[in-house]
């Protein structure tokens, strides 16, 4: 259980790429992710370096980013960090992916509407009926 867990705050860079895998539906898409620091002589915010991770949401997680994300939302992503080294065509290649549990809207910077999604059993899901409320008693 030595994983790196990590939570990053960015922006989603690419269209999320869905595809039925015989393990189960997977989503994919690049995040980008840039410091901003504060300047004190200048008395301005500045961007820093921007780096780019690859997001892989599989199964439930990957059918909601597919429904839910967009280019250029801000989001909140939690996942295990995965760093690999390869070589391609001659070329070295170093990519950064998380292997995310968790992706949501980051609302400290605008809103969202939250939907929840059916399971294969309504029953399990649908809200209570509505009660008519007891009267006040009179008197």
């Amino acid at each position: 259980m030595n994983e790196t867990m990590v939570t990053v705050v960015g922006n989603v860079a690419t269209t999320p790429v869905y595809r039925e895998l015989p393990s189960g539906p997977v989503a994919r898409f690049r995040l980008a992710v840039t410091a901003r620091y504060f300047d004190a002589v200048k008395n301005t915010w500045n961007d820093g370096h921007t780096n780019f991770f690859t997001v892989w949401a599989r199964r439930a997680l990957g059918s909601n980013v597919q429904a839910s994300l967009a280019v250029g939302e801000p989001v909140i992503v939690q996942g295990r960090l995965k760093v690999r080294d390869e070589e391609r065509g001659g070329q070295h290649w170093t990519s950064a992916d998380i292997d995310a549990q968790a992706i949501g809207h980051d609302l400290s910077r605008g809103t969202a509407a939250f939907r929840r999604v059916g399971r294969a059993d309504a029953a399990l899901t649908a809200p209570p009926p509505l009660r008519e409320p007891e009267p006040e008693p009179v008197g």
